[in-house]
């Protein structure tokens, strides 16, 4: 035999863990509870079958789900990593010296401001903590509260068409700096508390020197036409390289920090994702879903439902009397840590939305686990203590995300979205597709059944009819918004047309026209129309005389967008073309002067109002937009 397997393990405990990972999603989404994050009922699951499916289980049987729950934590902190945006950070350096108006608006100096104020609040508040329950190192207790969920504030923050805001920009970054910093800070206190104080804390460093060496040689290999040609053409079916190639950048990070201590495991693992992270377009990146369906497909279920497993509710006992009392307050402490530092955004979005902020960084999960378990193994904490944060953590995921909503209601439908008229699976395709451009779409639907499949799908859906005008006054239609008329009956989306132009003389309108005749009663309507079969034999066409560049812009979601940009700025007004400082990663390709069309060069002038066809990575594309504003 070539290879020879053992199978003595026994798999009916990953069966059990399995079977519950398959099924609370489905459970939940059946009783709509799709706003409690699902950790926190696979935590709790996980603690019923510990107690009556696995209990006394042979600690051999185990071992395999222990080794799976550790990759699920690896894997959580590397897709933590994935989750920074670098750029963003980057872009938020101050360049110039800049006065209090500035500062508050420069999202990276207001996340350093809440984050060294959130880490002065826990000092004193464990502490006051301590006077009440043993803490054996204070230090670490107060790191372990400035800690912060990137994967809960983001499905909130989409979910309410906030995430491109300044708002929205705002708390992410300031989470995404709490996280980074807070990973850093009990990393070495750890390290420094096992090993000492001495020589071997440069290893440490040796991780930021890789690091940086991988990023200069990643850059070097996106050079190289040959090795972009293989990446692209070993991308997808059997080879799946891009997962590969994560998947080694991870193990690698992991295994050298594992060579440094297992307390360094954690940061080595973010490291890898934040290094993916700086290459991945991931706004519209393939290998991320990929990447997201690895894990919460499968290993991140097994860490969680591990946790509540493990989990000791009679280690509780340990606090004596002052239980309840500790509790109480170390849920306030949890909140007042971040609350009060975040009401510096009162300025500028008002005191209720800086204080609903405040509460939504709140929310703590993987990273406070984290930490909690190496203080655990390190004594840091005692069993009591740990219990009591895995406690926490589910209370601050279910709560902080309620309170954000209660403080800070959504305006349904308001602002900046697409109206989608008819629930085809057209119409439901083209609202996924903009979702993943972070644009908002809502479908309407006149029938019942349809309407309901569409729901249950979770995209936004009104049970309304596209003919009557009260259906867009309820939808807070405004003159900047596309209407899509997509029914199945060309005579409906006449009549609906009508209404739009008619009745509301709304502009924007975009249909469906097959026929000559209705193309033509729609061109008097001045609606703009495609013909779908036209549509399909221009994509075909693509697929065979430019094949590279319609599975780069259609289908692959992989590094570039086609955008149309207006120029607005008054400076901008008389440029030439080779004066202005174009991000690398974007390329001018046309220009629409009203009814006319120019192919741009160097010495071509700019004015106000012209449209430019730009392609190019969203890096590149939102500096153009700030640069022509």
């Amino acid at each position: 035999m070539l290879l020879t397997i053992s199978f003595d393990f026994n798999y009916y405990p990953l069966l059990v863990i399995g079977a519950l990972a398959w099924l609370i999603p489905m459970v939940m989404s059946l009783v709509r509870a799709n706003r409690i994050p699902t950790v926190i009922i696979e935590i709790l699951a996980g603690y019923f079958i510990g107690r009556y499916f696995l209990e006394g289980y042979e600690k051999e049987s185990m071992q395999i789900v222990e080794f799976l729950a550790l990759t699920g934590f690896m894997f959580l902190m590397f897709l933590s990593g994935l989750e920074i945006d670098v750029d963003q950070i980057i872009n938020s350096f101050p360049r110039k010296k800049i006065n209090y108006a500035g500062f508050l608006r420069n999202p990276f100096l207001v996340g350093l401001f809440i984050f060294g104020v959130s880490l002065l609040l826990s000092g004193l508040g464990a502490i006051l903590l301590s006077g009440i329950v043993e803490i054996r190192n204070v230090w670490y207790f107060a790191l372990i509260m400035i800690t912060t969920s990137v994967g809960i504030i983001l499905p909130v923050l989409k979910n309410r068409g906030e995430i491109n805001t300044r708002y929205g920009q705002m708390l992410i970054l300031a989470a995404a700096i709490a996280d980074i910093l807070s990973i850093l800070l009990f990393t070495i206190t750890a390290f420094v508390i096992k090993e000492g104080l001495h020589a071997d804390i440069l290893y440490l460093l040796s991780l930021a020197v890789i690091f940086v060496l991988f990023y200069g040689g990643g850059r070097f290999l996106n050079r190289i036409p040959l090795f972009r040609r293989l990446i692209y053409q070993l991308s997808h079916a059997a080879s799946q390289i891009q997962v590969r190639g994560a998947m080694l950048i991870a193990l690698i990070f992991v295994v050298l920090s594992q060579y440094i201590g297992k307390e360094v495991m954690l940061l080595g693992a973010f490291l890898g994702g934040l290094l993916l992270s700086m290459f991945l377009q991931k706004a519209r990146s393939l290998l991320l879903i990929k990447l997201d369906g690895m894990g919460y497909g499968f290993f991140i279920p097994i860490f969680f439902i591990m946790v509540g497993i493990q989990f000791d509710p009679s280690a509780l006992l340990e606090l004596d009397d002052s239980l309840y009392l500790f509790l109480l307050l170390f849920l306030i402490t949890l909140f007042t840590v971040k609350v009060i530092p975040s009401l510096i955004w009162s300025r500028l979005f008002g005191f209720r939305k800086a204080m609903a902020g405040g509460f939504l960084i709140s929310s703590r999960l993987s990273l406070i686990i984290a930490a909690s378990a190496i203080g655990l193994e390190l004594g840091l904490i005692t069993p009591g203590i740990n219990a009591s944060i895995v406690l926490m953590a589910v209370i601050t995921c279910l709560f902080s995300p309620l309170v954000f909503n209660q403080i800070y209601p959504k305006v349904k439908f308001a602002g900046e979205k697409t109206i989608i008229v008819g629930g085809s699976s057209t119409a439901v395709l083209l609202a996924r597709r903009l979702k993943m451009h972070n644009r908002e779409a809502v479908i309407v639907e006149s029938c019942k059944d349809r309407y309901e499949d569409i729901k249950s799908k979770g995209i936004d859906v009104v049970y309304e009819d596209g003919c009557n005008a009260d259906t867009y006054s309820r939808l807070k239609l405004s003159h900047h918004n596309y209407v899509v008329v997509l029914t199945e009956d060309d005579q409906r989306n006449i009549e609906i047309c009508k209404v739009l132009r008619n009745d509301l003389n709304h502009e924007k309108v975009i249909t469906k026209a097959n026929k000559a005749g209705i193309e033509r009663i729609l061109k008097n309507l001045e609606v703009e129309s495609f013909d779908s079969t036209r549509v399909v034999a221009t994509s075909i066409e693509n697929m065979i005389i430019r094949p590279t560049t319609y599975h780069t812009l259609v289908e692959s979601f992989e590094n570039f967008y086609v955008e149309e940009i207006k120029v607005t700025g008054s400076e901008i007004e008389g440029k030439q073309i080779k004066d202005l400082p174009f991000h690398k990663d974007g390329t001018l390709m046309l220009i629409r002067r009203q009814n006319n069309m120019y192919i741009p060069h160097g010495d071509t002038y700019l004015k106000q109002g012209d449209i430019l066809n730009v392609f190019g990575t969203p890096t590149a594309l939102k500096e153009i937009r700030l640069l022509v504003s």
